[in-house]
Formats: C-alpha cells, sequence, structure tokens
C-alpha cells in the first residue's frame, strides 16, 4: 500500500532505469547515512501506514530512488550495524550477536568461563569488526570528515571504524549500544550542527543511528496525547509517537540542509537496522515474527537514496535491494572503488538491479554462543528468489522446526506456510541457500 505521497513515481518500465542523471558530479558531496532503530517496514506514510505521521521521511522518500522491497541481512542491531559499515553479512564479519556473554548463566553459556574474562570476549568480537574494510575508513583516507552518533557497538569509533570525529567513547568493554553517542535525536542533533559548521569546505559524512524509534518509548507528551486517541493500546500509541518523534529530528536535518544551501550537494541514505512490530500490552516489548526472527517484520525496510539533480526519483515496488549494497551503491555515485568480494550492488545502476533474482540473511541467537566460532549462534538461514522466500532452521538449535516457505506477493506478511505443497520448489531453494 502506497499512499499519494509517491503515486506521482509510479514504477516505470524497464527502458525508463535509468537512476543517475548528468555526466560528472559535483567534487566530492556530502554524506549523511540514516538508520532507524527497531522500525516496522509498513510505519511510515509513504509505505502506507493509516495513522503513523512521517511528513520528513515521505518527502525524503519523494526525491529519492526508493525500493520498497529492502531487507537487513540479519534482523538485530548490532550485527546489522556491522553489515552496514563493511558491506558483508555476519559470517563474514564475524559479528553475529549482541553479547558475548551475560552474568545470568543460564542466559549464556560463555558467562560460565567467568567474568573475568569478559572483556577478552567482548575484544575478540571488536576485532572481528575491526579487521575488516568498511566504508567509513575509506572515506576518512579520502580526505572526508566523518562524524559517529547514535547506536555503535564496536568498540572506540575512531581507532575502530576509522572516523574522524564520534560522540560514542566506547572505550570500556560492554558500553554497548553507544554510550553517550545515544543523546543524538533524543537530546537534540547540535553535535551534527556543530559539526557540519566546523567542516568548512571539506566533504562530510555523518552517521546518524539516533536509539529511536527504540524503546525507552518515552515520545513528548504533544505526540503521545495524539496517538493514544488512535491506537488500540498505550504501548502501540508509545511507539507510534516515537516513529513520528523519529521523524521530526530527520527533518531538522533535512532544514538544517536546506538553510545551509547542502541539499543539492549531499547524498542522503536511509535504512533500518532492523524490524518491529509493536507488542499491543507490554510496553517497550515485540510481538512475534519481528526483531530478532527472520520473517518480514523483522529483516525488511524501505531503503532511500536521494541526490537531488542526480538521482531520479522513483519508487521500485518489485526489485530486491539490501543493506548490503549502500557501500556499493556510494561508491558508485562518488566513482570510487570498492574492495573485491563485496556482495552488493549499485542500486543507482539499473542493470545491476534489473539482473539481480536473489538475496539471502541469517538470523542468530541475541547473545554470541562462541566468538571464536560465531555461526554456532545460527538459528535460521533465509533466502528470496523473486517473490519466493524460504526460511531453513538449524536444526540442532531449533529442534522441530522445518523449513517454511512463502509467496510475498500474495501474503507479504507470511500467513500462509506453503512448503509442503511445493516441496520441488523447497529443494531447489535450498539448493541456491546452501552454497552461500
Amino acid at each position: 500500500m502506497i499512499t499519494a505521497v509517491l503515486a506521482g513515481l509510479a514504477l516505470m518500465g524497464r527502458a525508463d532505469l535509468g537512476a543517475v542523471t548528468g555526466s560528472e558530479p559535483p567534487a566530492r558531496p556530502n554524506v549523511l547515512l540514516i538508520i532507524s532503530d527497531d522500525q516496522g517496514w509498513a510505519d511510515y506514510g509513504f509505505m502506507g501506514h493509516p495513522h503513523i505521521r512521517t511528513p520528513h521521511l515521505d518527502r525524503l522518500a519523494g526525491r529519492s530512488l526508493a525500493f520498497v522491497r529492502g531487507y537487513s541481512p540479519v534482523p538485530l542491531c548490532r550485527p546489522s550495524l556491522a553489515s552496514l559499515a563493511t558491506g558483508l553479512p555476519p559470517h563474514r564479519h564475524g559479528v553475529t550477536g549482541n553479547d558475548p556473554t551475560l552474568p545470568d548463566t543460564g542466559v549464556n553459556p560463555m558467562a560460565a568461563r567467568g567474568q573475568a574474562a569478559y572483556a577478552r570476549y567482548y575484544d575478540t568480537i571488536v576485532d572481528h569488526f575491526a579487521r575488516r574494510p568498511n566504508f567509513i575508513r575509506d572515506l576518512s583516507a579520502r580526505g572526508y570528515r566523518t562524524l559517529q552518533t547514535g547506536k555503535w557497538w564496536e568498540g572506540n569509533p575512531v581507532k575502530t571504524a576509522g572516523f574522524t570525529d564520534a560522540m560514542t567513547a566506547g572505550e570500556r568493554a560492554g558500553s554497548r549500544h553507544g554510550d553517550s553517542g545515544l543523546e543524538i535525536g533524543r537530546k537534540g542533533i547540535e553535535p551534527i550542527l556543530e559539526f557540519i559548521e566546523g567542516c568548512g569546505a571539506a566533504p562530510w559524512m555523518v552517521w546518524y543511528a539516533p536509539m529511536l524509534p527504540h524503546a525507552p518509548h518515552n515520545p513528548p507528551a504533544d505526540l503521545l496525547d495524539k496517538y493514544k486517541a488512535l491506537a488500540r493500546s498505550e504501548p502501540i500509541a508509545r511507539y507510534w509517537a516515537c516513529v513520528e518523534w523519529f521523524d521530526r529530528t530527520c527533518g531538522e536535518l533535512f532544514e538544517s540542509l536546506d538553510r545551509r544551501g547542502l541539499t543539492a550537494r549531499t547524498v542522503v541514505l536511509y535504512t533500518t537496522d532492523n524490524g518491529w512490530i509493536q507488542s499491543p500490552t507490554e510496553k517497550d516489548r515485540f510481538a512475534a515474527r519481528s526483531k530478532l526472527t527472520p520473517y518480514e517484520g523483522g529483516i525488511r525496510t524501505p531503503i532511500l537514496v536521494s541526490w537531488p539533480g542526480r538521482v531520479k526519483p522513483r519508487m521500485d515496488r518489485e526489485h530486491l535491494a539490501s543493506n548490503l549494497d549502500l557501500w556499493p551503491t556510494l561508491a558508485g555515485l562518488l566513482r570510487i572503488s570498492t574492495p573485491p568480494g563485496l556482495p552488493g550492488i549499485n542500486l543507482t545502476d539499473p542493470r545491476a538491479v534489473a539482473g539481480r533474482r536473489r538475496i539471502f540473511g541469517e538470523q542468530y541467537a541475541h547473545n554470541i554462543a562462541d566468538v571464536d566460532h560465531p555461526t554456532r549462534s545460527l538459528e535460521h538461514r533465509w533466502i528470496i528468489d523473486g517473490w519466493w522466500k524460504l526460511i531453513v532452521p538449524e536444526g540442532d538449535r531449533r529442534p522441530g522446526s522445518r523449513a517454511e516457505l512463502y509467496d510475498l506477493r500474495a501474503d507479504p506478511w507470511e500467513t500462509r506456510d506453503l512448503a509442503d505443497r511445493h516441496p520441488r520448489r523447497v529443494r531447489g531453494l535450498q539448493r541456491r541457500l546452501d552454497p552461500w
């Protein structure tokens, strides 16, 4: 369901799939990467939500190459953010869960090794990430000023990722989430505005990953009152209000770019780390088939690519996009190289987009069972081929589970498992999934 916000951007024919206009781009455009946190794929005005209002993201979508069928390769924030930075799926960058250990030995068997080992295991995970190339370090090396704000798990962002500037300190093992960096958005965006002002004529990149609409769902009173009158429960109203709160902060950023005359000189990329379906009865809790699951509610997200005057606005409701595509897409727009072996594509390359048939993903337990062998936490793998989606459980970790098959065109919320009706299709999809 797509509202009138994008009615004028109906999917064009394949002969008109060209995404980039003009010849030579302006010298080194700025880059603004916006990452929402725990947001459902349909929870936007431009995605057709009947109640949630996101006017600023709607405006961004209206001037973007917008992929409705976008996906995160994993439905959990830490591995998802590592994938965004490195362009690699979790089984290749080694960050598969949020925590290496917790005090409760019943939660994570690694805790039985003793809390004194926590820092070493935490550092091992960070090292998995730090040893991989990432687009942040690449831009910094090319003369960009780069700022980290919001969610960040992998230690000190300057040391481990190559940011030139950062809000997060990340010096102590287990700081989780992003310590002081999490003030962005909820306490305003002034650090970003000061950073941009201080860059002068130098090109910049901002990682804007506020902990919104992530719990705690404690929105401004005016938004909470607004959605209490619309939602069927207060927990849902609180989540909806936080979605609009996040949109407001994006609006402040866009207004600042407009005021400084930077909009036409700035590439804006938008996605979310993983999905969310709010529990109707429990505040700050997600419902089934959302976060931490391989279902659409856990992995699907719209992906937006905006560069006014350079990227043609268009809504794509057919082709598949992934968060792994953001580094290759950015490199294509900036006309710079990427490391060999990245699985993503340039989303502004019409041939690459039209030629893609399938994407893959994985889902792990929240806690990493063994930091030296990250995939021991693997619970599901999945493949989307055209409109067919196969979810395959890891048998020894999901006893009694079996593969599930869905027709996403007819059943986008995966209410009808068709595996028993199409055993040959299940086998064929699994043959494509296993080598990956």
